[in-house]
């Protein structure tokens, strides 16, 4: 057995201690500037699932309070008898360079319109969304994490493949002391880049 000078042991002891501090603090910008996930917003009414979708983060209604909702006020009238389960709300939202926050659009279901938006997560638990009308007239509010980021995979990635190619994507997993709200045991949307080409918004 080889044996080390006490010295030699302990600086060992306490460069790797130091690595491992630099590479926990390097990791936590990225973990919490993550928007995939479960997300439940503002008023409570619903959860919006969050995953990437060929490069770009998309947004659907995951969970809501009262099941069973329609999209009553789109304008389109051959779309106001879709469910709002599955619906995207997040669309297209591309990462902007050197920031943590993605621009795109937003469905507002309420009144049945698109606004340009930005979303940007303020720390691991929270995700700040704004929209704009012609580019004033902004107004925003923040969600918050019901359910932990949504890891990559060949479903999101290559979300439209050709069919039975890919699995639906696992549903995201629970935060510790948390629940995901759900009307029944099974998940309800599963994979979100499948359900967006259904809606017409792939491009």
């Amino acid at each position: 057995m080889l044996h080390c000078p006490k010295n030699t042991a302990r600086n060992i002891m306490l460069t790797t201690a130091f690595s491992a501090t630099l590479l926990a603090t390097s990791l936590a910008p990225a973990l919490a500037a993550d928007p995939t996930g479960d997300w439940r917003v503002a008023d409570g009414v619903a959860n919006i699932r969050v995953a990437e979708c060929n490069g770009a983060m998309w947004g659907v209604v995951a969970w809501e309070k009262e099941p069973g909702g329609r999209d009553t006020n789109n304008p389109d009238v051959a779309k106001r008898s879709r469910p709002t389960l599955g619906m995207p709300i997040l669309i297209d939202m591309k990462k902007k360079p050197g920031v943590d926050q993605w621009e795109g659009q937003v469905y507002n279901a309420k009144n049945g319109q698109l606004y340009s938006s930005t979303i940007h997560p303020i720390g691991p638990d929270q995700l700040e969304i704004r929209g704009c009308v012609l580019g004033f007239l902004c107004g925003g509010e923040t969600w918050t994490r019901v359910a932990g980021p949504i890891p990559s995979s060949p479903a999101n990635s290559m979300a439209r493949a050709r069919p039975g190619a890919a699995p639906p994507a696992a549903a995201p997993k629970a935060l510790p002391g948390k629940k995901i709200a759900s009307a029944s045991p099974a998940d309800q949307v599963g994979d979100i880049c499948l359900l967006r080409d259904i809606a017409g918004f792939a491009h």
